[in-house]
């Protein structure tokens, strides 16, 4: 499997020891949560490249922060003891790149990971952001608004590519300056002066923007109700694959069974 960095987030210390030691023997660099609230911690100072994600965790529900997770470009793996039809769509729909049900081998969890691990590999970086009537050349940096090329600065850029990268979903000052910002910055006033800019150059109005919202109590998102989207272009399994993910039912040797 080689050295790859993963989070285990299971609230089973048996479990999660367990998997961890495994994944370590395999050469992977393991670093492990309880929690939801550790588990943010961990991303955020690690950035892993896999998250193996219990569905159920002490704190909160772990399909709420695999939606989470979906934005930060990391691959998913979500353990579950839930396995009806609905249970399995509903995880793999809130972003997660495969779903193993419990109990489970530890053979075909490593398999899995192993085939995750492949595709994290093979996965060309992108070279451009299509969000219909804005797209972001990631190349050259260049942006395109309704035709128009803008003139950002380079923080500007970096800003409104995360933004876009959420995919309309809200983001926090701190997120954004953690994300956006190539240094260590504290002061959020310092992403509301750049958001101010931004809509300078990209909104009608920006007095009332509708490209780059304001959410109250949280942060900024990208109003794509706003923009004239094109069809979905993110990569996914295959039809095939998700029929066989649904309808797999058989049983497996009690690793995770509790």
């Amino acid at each position: 499997m080689g050295a790859f960095c993963i989070q285990i987030v299971e609230g089973n210390p048996h479990l999660r020891s367990l998997l961890g030691w495994h994944l370590q023997q395999a050469g992977s660099v393991v670093y492990q949560s309880a929690d939801i609230r550790q588990a943010m911690d961990v991303f955020q100072h690690r950035q892993p490249a896999l998250v193996i994600l219990d569905s159920e965790l002490p704190d909160g529900d772990g399909v709420e922060f695999c939606r989470w997770l979906r934005q930060q470009q990391s691959l998913i793996l979500m353990l579950s003891a839930r396995n009806t039809e609905a249970d399995i769509v509903e995880g793999l729909r809130a972003g997660a790149d495969d779903y193993l049900t419990k109990p489970f081998g530890m053979q075909e969890f490593l398999a899995r990971v192993e085939a995750l691990t492949r595709r994290r590999i093979a996965m060309p970086p992108p070279i451009s952001l299509d969000c219909g009537d804005l797209k972001i050349d990631l190349v050259h940096r260049r942006v395109r608004f309704r035709e128009e090329l803008i003139d950002l600065t380079p923080q500007e850029f970096s800003l409104l590519y995360v933004l876009a990268q959420a995919e309309g979903l809200p983001l926090s000052r701190s997120e954004l300056l953690r994300r956006a910002w190539p240094d260590a910055i504290d002061n959020p006033r310092t992403v509301d002066t750049h958001i101010l800019s931004l809509r300078k150059k990209v909104e009608t109005d920006p007095r009332q923007p509708n490209l780059i919202q304001t959410v109250r109590n949280v942060g900024y998102r990208l109003g794509l109700e706003s923009l004239t989207l094109n069809a979905p272009t993110h990569a996914d399994y295959s039809s095939n694959r998700r029929k066989a993910l649904v309808q797999s039912s058989s049983r497996r040797t009690a690793v995770g069974d509790s």
